[in-house]
């Protein structure tokens, strides 16, 4: 499964955080390159961004209450929407799972519609298909038009 990890609030200190309390609670991850790219539907800071991948035979409802612990965990603050916020995670894919209900949508919808979420995706399983199109995340990147989402490649230390 591959999970969408984002903050724009002191990112250097969340995200590390998070990808420690993800591996304690999930194990080894497959963790891709991070990126600095500008906040969307808000005014705020630039965000960090990054995709991780794990094995998981949990159940869906599962994993999301477990994602959304460790956003509490790292400080997310759920009262306000459209805000910036100390940490993201995003459930993109589970396996071949194809899913909408009880609000959450697998795969998600972001996967096509961001590069933040697209192109780190296709850099952990460039070969892997979208369970609904059938294309490669490779393919998928490659036909992405990006230009209006500035992507900056960063360094995030544990």
């Amino acid at each position: 499964m591959f999970v969408g990890v984002g903050s724009n609030i002191d990112p250097r200190t969340h995200v590390p955080r998070a990808l420690a309390l993800l591996e304690t609670r999930f194990g080894a991850l497959r963790v891709s390159r991070a990126y600095r790219c500008p906040s969307v539907g808000f005014d705020g800071d630039d965000f960090i961004n990054l995709v991780i991948g794990f094995d998981s035979d949990e159940p869906v409802a599962d994993l999301q209450a477990a994602l959304r612990r460790i956003e509490t965990d790292c400080g997310r603050d759920r009262s306000v929407k459209r805000a910036s916020r100390r940490m993201d995670l995003d459930l993109l894919l589970v396996g071949d799972t194809v899913l909408d209900r009880d609000g959450l949508t697998l795969p998600r919808a972001d996967i096509l519609e961001y590069a933040f979420v697209l192109r780190p995706l296709a850099e952990l399983v460039p070969d892997a298909r979208h369970p609904v199109l059938g294309s490669t995340y490779a393919a998928l990147w490659a036909a992405f038009d990006d230009r209006e989402q500035p992507l900056t490649p960063v360094t995030i230390k544990p």
